[in-house]
């Protein structure tokens, strides 16, 4: 097991060893390197950011001609719907023709029947008084 003095040594050293080695870079070039990769970095960020909102507006401007379709279409049904309307004016319309007509003829069938009637009581009458007539004429 390592002694205190022993840990405190390799503490001291190990940067040396590491950039002797090249396992490391220096502090000073490191740190500018990490820099510019955070500039790098904050640059692409930014770059995203910008492509996000782009793409976002033009979601909006899409969902604005999408609204801007449904309301074309909601206008159409609503124009349908009143033509719909006027067709079934217009049917209730055809209906009171009918019941007019159905009056009407009605009306002359009970006039045909009361013709009949009378038409086929006359008939029996005078056929009876030609009957009688003849059966009573002296031959």
């Amino acid at each position: 097991m390592l002694q205190p003095e022993d840990i405190e040594y390799i503490k001291n050293h190990i940067g040396e060893w590491l950039s002797d080695k090249s396992l490391s870079s220096p502090p000073v070039v490191y740190e500018v390197e990490l820099r510019e990769r955070m500039v790098r970095v904050e640059e692409e960020l930014k770059h995203q950011r910008e492509l996000m909102l782009q793409g976002f507006k033009q979601t909006d401007k899409r969902i604005d001609q999408i609204d801007k379709r449904i309301d074309q279409m909601d206008k159409h049904i609503e124009q349908v719907n009143k033509n719909f309307e006027q067709v079934d004016k217009r049917f209730e319309q055809v209906d009171k023709h009918f019941e007019q007509f159905d009056r009407h003829f009605d009306a002359m069938t009970r006039r045909i029947d009361r013709f009949m009637f009378w038409s086929f009581g006359v008939t029996v009458s005078v056929g009876g008084i030609i009957i009688a007539t003849l059966k009573l004429w002296p031959n």
